[in-house]
């Protein structure tokens, strides 16, 4: 890299690319404002660093504030936990469309299959944003593009976990090869960095929209609070064990399970609706809530009651 000096100004050559930077910047915070390196790869103190996040990659590179003071406190690797200002203003992603074949069905529970397409091109979603989906043939379905439990997925994959019936239906005909085309993002459940507990409620295969924003927070924000409920009819639609292990691993303590049905449950599994095993609310949480009406609506009002701001994934 080279640089040459222009006043309070710089032009600076980082990999072949000129950059206009203030005297006094570091290559370093150079690369972080241009967006040409993710602040997530270099933050210090980050035991998950140097593991990339998959099929999330990095962050959009927002455009550089006009404050240089800003800029360095938003930007500055060591500072993981800093809110980023103006989050809620930032332009939305341009609705596009990807296109791509089925290439892995799989049974994660009697409920609850996963679906793997391989796109043409890599799916611009942030963690939470959903999309509408269609698999030729089949009646189109707002999903949430995720991982697979154990938390891989190729760059250019989309990953869905979906709701089946037991006695069959329509998802059961999902076949290898199958086209299938995807246009989002749809709804404002996105993971937004910074500001407050972390509170994730995912019900039955709304744990795929939950999965991908809490992986991307545990990397993103390490030492952001974070809680987790996960409910199901069933509790042998509770599949999702593998991933809660990462979490627990992670340093996420905070994990309920619970489901509907009566009947035989394993000793961490609480018995009821999934409103009810939530943990005490506060006006500073942000809450995500992914599943069906009815849970998201209930979560909704409950997070109202008590001012905290709250962003519903509404899955077919």
């Amino acid at each position: 890299m080279r640089g040459k000096a222009m006043g309070a100004r710089c032009s600076l050559v980082v990999n072949g690319r000129s950059v206009r930077v203030s005297t006094g910047d570091t290559p370093l915070e150079a690369a972080l404002a241009e967006g040409m390196i993710a602040p997530v790869q270099a933050q210090a103190g980050n035991p998950l660093a140097g593991q990339g996040v998959a099929h999330q990659g990095a962050a959009r590179p927002a455009r550089r504030p006009p404050a240089h003071r800003a800029r360095l406190e938003s930007l500055r690797p060591s500072l993981p936990t800093t809110p980023i200002q103006g989050q809620e203003a930032a332009p939305p992603i341009p609705v596009a469309i990807r296109k791509g074949t089925v290439t892995e069905i799989r049974r994660l529970s009697p409920g609850i299959v996963e679906v793997v397409a391989t796109l043409t091109k890599r799916p611009t979603l942030e963690p939470g944003h959903e999309a509408r989906v269609t698999f030729a043939g089949l009646p189109t379905l707002t999903l949430a593009p995720t991982l697979r439990v154990d938390g891989a997925a190729e760059i250019n994959e989309a990953v869905f976990h979906i709701p089946r019936d037991p006695e069959g239906g329509p998802v059961d005909t999902i076949r290898l090869d199958q086209p299938v085309r995807l246009k989002g993002p749809v709804g404002r459940g996105q993971y937004r960095p910074g500001g407050g507990r972390l509170v994730l409620v995912a019900a039955g295969a709304g744990f795929g929209a939950i999965w991908a924003i809490a992986r991307a927070a545990r990397y993103v924000e390490p030492a952001r609070e974070m809680a987790l409920a996960v409910g199901a009819r069933d509790a042998l639609d509770l599949y999702m064990r593998e991933s809660l292990d990462w979490l627990r691993r992670t340093g996420v303590a905070r994990i309920v399970l619970c489901a509907d049905r009566g009947g035989p449950r394993p000793p961490d599994v609480r018995s009821g609706p999934l409103t009810a095993h939530l943990p005490s609310l506060r006006a500073t949480d942000v809450v995500h809530v992914a599943g069906d009406v009815s849970t998201v609506g209930a979560v909704q009002v409950l997070a109202a009651s008590v001012g905290a701001r709250c962003y519903p994934i509404m899955l077919d």
